[in-house]
């Protein structure tokens, strides 16, 4: 999402590279190709001007002129504004005394009965929810939401009987009680606009259930459009937090720096995926150097963490010691990869610095190949897999036809093993030295950075 933004800021902090020191007319042609970038990025007007203003003032009474080059000094203050823009990470919340009711809201089309889903398959580690639908208006609604509660394997109250959404909410919190459920998700209707009936009725079950939690859902993929609303959803009902939807897809990213200040309701959640396990709590500082072209480590090692088979991992730390590494460890590598999430989203996290500075973020990743390199390696014996040099012309061609690919493709795939197996080598040789830390190491010391530097601040 945030490519066209993260390539002009790039442009911008690369115009300044080079320079003595940061000059007032330095500092103008920054501010005017960053107002650029948040425009082109659908970043709100107001906003914009807003965080211009407030970057040219720490720019002009910045003490680290001297400590600093300029698209250095530059690339922290447009980070530290960003930050504050954002504001800190909210953690949701909950009731004293369980069930926590939270009201999920927003206009028709905009995803809440997926993301209700989502939500409730998030809220599984650790809780125990329920969901409910009081849409008495949209044909088959509650069904939907029965079938999407059904796919994430948590309870669904239906309300049958009655079709009163107050009446419906609370037989699902007397089930709640029942069922030992801590959170109720209460998907609520929607309209194609914002209407007086819409609100009252939200504003009714506001009273009456008195919800920990009121979560506006923000199509990301509408912009300003989406902002508008969620400012008169909290104008009206007090929105205690925002969840955006389709932070994965092709718009500009505007919404997602520009809702929380708008509304001043924080964005809690983001959805970058169809999948039920594609929400993610939502980290301001993760965001800003994703759009900064600084890359999303932490989020990049969670993912790999939850991925990765600690076994597996185990063994192939061994094989690595042992330069054992072979064709199905590297099949196996692969799938662990595409268990990570779609590999745009991949790339998109790691920084644009170093070995990756050149890598195309835009680049549409063809993950069917990946199946092909899996085929072709299925097709090869038990014998093949752990000795390649075994796999001659002959054996090529009885590959190639068993995977339905080309003799060409089997050589490929050959090449990127051995290119690899020599990298995998390297590792070996480091690893065996102990110089090599694991995931959950390289997490935490991430993580104490990003502590030390808010305490810094602070």
């Amino acid at each position: 999402m945030f490519e066209t933004l993260t390539e002009k800021f790039q442009r911008v902090f690369k115009n300044l590279r080079g320079q003595g020191k940061l000059t007032e007319e330095h500092l103008d042609a920054a501010l005017g190709g960053i107002r650029e970038a948040l425009l082109d990025g659908d970043v709100n007007v107001d906003v914009a001007d807003e965080l211009l203003a407030h970057i040219r003032a720490r720019a002009l009474g910045s003490e680290v002129l001297l400590q600093l080059s300029p698209d250095q000094q530059v690339l922290k203050i447009v980070r530290d504004e960003l930050l504050e823009l954002l504001g800190k990470h909210a953690k949701p919340a909950f009731a004293s005394r369980p069930p926590s009711v939270w009201l999920i809201v927003g206009l028709q089309g905009s995803g809440k009965t997926t993301t209700t889903g989502k939500l409730a398959k998030w809220l599984g580690n650790g809780h125990r929810p329920l969901v409910v639908s009081t849409d008495v208006y949209r044909p088959a609604a509650r069904e939907q939401l029965a079938q999407v509660a059904k796919a994430v394997g948590v309870n669904c109250w239906p309300g049958a009987g009655t079709d009163k959404p107050l009446e419906i909410a609370k037989g699902a919190i007397r089930e709640a009680r029942l069922s030992a459920s801590d959170v109720i998700l209460v998907d609520t209707a929607g309209r194609l606009h914002i209407d007086d009936e819409l609100m009252a009725e939200l504003g009714h079950l506001k009273r009456e259930l008195q919800p920990s939690e009121i979560l506006f859902i923000a199509d990301a993929m509408i912009g300003q459009d989406a902002v508008r609303s969620a400012g008169e959803f909290h104008r009206r009902l007090g929105l205690t937090g925002v969840i955006l939807t389709k932070l994965d897809g092709d718009a500009r990213g505007g919404a997602a720096l520009s809702i929380g200040k708008v509304t001043g309701a924080p964005v809690k959640f983001v959805g970058v995926g169809e999948k039920y396990d594609a929400l993610e709590a939502f980290y301001p500082e993760r965001i800003v150097s994703r759009v900064l072209g600084m890359g999303d480590m932490l989020t990049l090692i969670e993912r790999a963490e939850q991925a990765i088979d600690q076994k597996q991992a185990a063994e192939l730390e061994r094989k690595l010691r042992r330069s054992e590494f072979t064709l199905a460890d590297f099949r196996d590598q692969l799938k662990q990869v595409r268990k990570m999430g779609p590999l745009e989203q991949v790339l998109g996290m790691l920084p644009k610095v170093g070995p990756f500075a050149n890598l195309p973020r835009d680049a549409q990743v063809d993950e069917s190949r990946l199946k092909h390199v899996e085929a072709i390696i299925n097709s090869m014996t038990a014998a093949e897999r752990e000795d390649h040099d075994l796999i001659d012309g002959k054996r090529r061609k009885r590959i190639a036809r068993g995977s339905g690919t080309s003799v060409q493709e089997v050589n490929q795939v050959l090449k990127q093993y051995m290119q690899m197996r020599k990298m995998m080598k390297q590792y070996g040789a480091l690893a065996a030295q102990g110089r090599l830390r694991g995931l959950s190491k390289v997490r935490g010391a991430l993580q104490q950075m990003q502590q030390g530097e808010e305490a810094t601040e602070e």
